[in-house]
């Protein structure tokens, strides 16, 4: 048991040289541009959705306003045809 606790570990040696291996100033340089053109593309996709959401709502709120406008029509046809009715009918009876 003592012999084993005698044994050194071993170290690995390096056999790459860690500065060769970092991304130094362009690593992040790219990465910054990187960052600022997601950064846009996002914007642009939320002002897009929300563009297309408000074009929705409005469309449905003229869809609306033209069934209210349409049923309106539709009651009064029915009480003006009522009215040529009562104009049709013979004032001597």
């Amino acid at each position: 048991m003592y012999a084993l606790a005698a044994t050194p570990l071993p170290t690995p040696t390096p056999t790459v040289d860690p500065q060769l291996v970092t991304p130094g100033p362009g690593g992040f340089t790219v990465i910054a541009i990187l960052v600022v053109l997601v950064a846009l593309l996002v914007a642009d996709m939320l002002r897009r959705v929300r563009r297309t959401r408000y074009r929705a709502e409005a469309n449905e709120a003229l869809d609306a306003e033209e069934e209210a406008a349409r049923r309106d029509g539709s009651a009064d046809a029915e009480e003006d045809s009522a009215a040529e009715v009562d104009d049709d009918a013979d004032p001597r009876a």
